[in-house]
């Protein structure tokens, strides 16, 4: 399995449920804010196998109507999901 690619993923897809969209419907009004995103590329965000560049994030903001940091994790949370994107590393022997 691949590492995951980014951290937003899951609150994009839990907004996007929660307003009643579609990946598609999401997608459009993505376009409307300058991005031609596809449904495709949407799928591979909410499922985190894909990079979110630091403009797709001001787009997918503004798409599900909430400000940037609505997408991150909350303050309280940052350490652990940075604890289980970056797993540590077994140190080598010398």
């Amino acid at each position: 399995m691949k590492s995951r690619q980014n951290i937003v993923g899951p609150k994009i897809r839990q907004l996007r449920y929660q307003q009643g969209l579609t990946q598609n419907e999401l997608s459009a009004r993505v376009g409307l804010h300058g991005w031609d995103m596809s449904r495709a590329t949407l799928s591979q965000i909410e499922a985190q196998i894909r990079c979110v560049k630091d403009f797709e994030l001001l787009c997918l903001a503004k798409a599900l109507r909430v400000p940037p940091e609505a997408l991150l994790p909350a303050p309280t949370q940052t350490k652990k999901v940075l604890a289980e994107f970056f797993p540590e590393k077994p140190m080598e022997e010398k």
